[in-house]
């Protein structure tokens, strides 16, 4: 039996060289919820995204994936258990795009991986007998973007990491975007960590808010609230909004 919150982050801090990046951070992510880490350049959320996959340790406190620390789990086990789409995308140039979504579900040896490729592309806008032939250079950053959350849904993660991934697209690109993610989350159900600075995103994409400032929680609560948040940094972002 798999434990209520799926992410827990207990009192963590992390620290480079003595300089602290995340500072006695606690929060928790629920099964259905995107959970938005929102926040300048260098406030810490691409750093706590790092730490739910296991890709960094904290220098104090634990982060726990269903429960368990993630020192604890196998890393390379952990690192398919987990979804994870980049701004940068990071498809295999020379594979195709049925082969670059099919990649982390033929290492399992799951079955059925084909099905699956082509579900996948069809719910994420690119119809397979167009694109599954294709290559990464073939396709336009919205197309990229699009393949690389095919990619990580593949092995049905229980849970999906997405780090900025639609800032570098132009409004329009982006927004459609945005609405495809959120058919996929009534669609399948996601549970997702959203990192972005962009607070009309974190408003349109998010169920709860964490604003994070200099790696320390400023605020957090349910997206709709945000407008009520009276923090200076909370203020600041909303005034972009208006």
């Amino acid at each position: 039996m798999l434990p209520d919150s799926l992410v827990e982050f207990r009192d963590v801090s992390y620290e480079i060289a003595g300089k602290p990046i995340l500072s006695r951070v606690s929060f928790s992510v629920e099964p259905g919820e995107t959970l938005v880490l929102l926040g300048r350049s260098g406030s810490g959320k691409t750093t706590a995204l790092k730490m739910t996959n296991g890709m960094l340790f904290p220098t104090s406190g634990q982060v726990l994936v269903e429960g368990r620390s993630t020192r604890d789990w196998d890393p390379i086990l952990l690192k398919r258990h987990i979804g994870y789409v980049i701004q940068e995308v990071g498809l295999f140039p020379h594979f195709t795009i049925a082969r670059n979504v099919g990649l982390v579900p033929t290492l399992e040896k799951k079955q059925g991986i084909d099905q699956r490729v082509d579900l996948l592309l069809e719910m994420v806008g690119l119809p397979p007998k167009e694109y599954r032939q294709r290559y990464p250079r073939q396709l336009s950053g919205g197309q990229r973007q699009r393949a690389g959350v095919a990619r990580a849904l593949a092995a049905e993660p229980p849970l999906l990491l997405l780090d900025e991934p639609f800032g570098a697209l132009d409004p329009v690109t982006r927004l459609e975007l945005q609405d495809q993610f959120l058919k996929l989350r009534r669609d399948l159900n996601t549970t997702s960590i959203f990192v972005t600075h962009d607070i009309r995103e974190a408003m349109r994409i998010g169920t709860r808010i964490i604003l994070l400032v200099n790696g320390k929680i400023d605020w957090i609560a349910p997206a709709a609230e945000f407008r009520s948040a009276d923090t200076d940094e909370a203020r600041a972002f909303l005034r972009t909004y208006a």
